[in-house]
C-alpha cells in the first residue's frame, strides 16, 4: 500500500502560482511513476503530468505545457506540480497518483490515489 497526501492548494488569483506537493508513505516510492490528474466541476477527470521513477522522464498534458513542471525528490517521498500562469479553467480538485513501474504509461491505471487539494483561480 501507498499513502498520497495532497497540499497547497488554495485560492489565487489569475496569473497566479502555486506549488502542489504529494507526499506519499508506504511502500518504496522510488519504484513508482507519479502522476497528477484534476476534476473540474461538472468534468471529469483529466491527465495534468506524469514523471518517471528516476525524474528524467516528464509528460505534460498540452494545456498545461510550459506552465506547470512536475519535479520529484525520491529522499523526501514527496512529488511536486509547480503551477505557473493559472487560469480560471485551471480551477479544480488536483490528484495525486502513483502507478507502480519505472516510467509513466497512460494505458495503464494508476495503483494509488491522494483525495486531493483544491485550486481555485478567480479572474
Amino acid at each position: 500500500q501507498v499513502q498520497l497526501v495532497e497540499s497547497g492548494g488554495g485560492l489565487v488569483q489569475a496569473g497566479g502560482s502555486l506549488r502542489l506537493s504529494c507526499a506519499a508513505s508506504g511502500r518504496t516510492f522510488s519504484r513508482y511513476a507519479m502522476g497528477w490528474f484534476r476534476q473540474a466541476p461538472g468534468k471529469e477527470r483529466e491527465f495534468v503530468a506524469a514523471i518517471s521513477w528516476s525524474g528524467s522522464r516528464t509528460y505534460y498534458a498540452d494545456s498545461v505545457k510550459g506552465r506547470f513542471t512536475i519535479s520529484r525528490d525520491n529522499a523526501k517521498n514527496t512529488v511536486y506540480l509547480q503551477v505557473n500562469s493559472l487560469k480560471p479553467e485551471d480551477t479544480a480538485v488536483y490528484y495525486c497518483a502513483a502507478q507502480d513501474g519505472s516510467d509513466y504509461h497512460p494505458k495503464y491505471d494508476m495503483d494509488y490515489w491522494g483525495k486531493g487539494t483544491l485550486v481555485t483561480v478567480s479572474s
